[in-house]
């Protein structure tokens, strides 16, 4: 696979990972106080990947490293904390009739 290539396609997987973040965000937005309290450390988890998705897509975006390799492995653990955290998140949000 080529580089840009790659580069291209971890882009758009990060950007699709960001709008599902983005929309439980907005869900637990809509949440009462008491409700937002009680996910509160769910809400901080979420907040801090959003924060790392938008670096890690502005990067590939602008330089795309010659050797990927280390890049990758960095991706790959960062996909594998997003889906953890969001089936989290979700898994807490359950009561709420939290949908995809």
């Amino acid at each position: 696979m080529e580089i840009k290539d790659y580069c291209k396609y971890v882009d758009i997987e990060l950007t699709t990972w960001k709008a599902k973040l983005y929309d439980v965000m907005n869900k637990i937005d809509k949440l009462s106080s008491g409700e937002k309290q009680r996910m509160l450390d769910e809400v901080n988890g979420l907040n801090i990947i959003m924060t790392e998705l938008e670096e890690r897509i502005d990067k590939l975006r602008t330089e795309c490293p010659l050797e990927w390799k280390p890049e990758k492995e960095k991706i790959q653990a960062k996909f594998s904390e997003i889906n953890d955290k969001y089936k989290e998140t979700t898994g807490v949000f359950f009561d709420y009739d939290f949908g995809g």
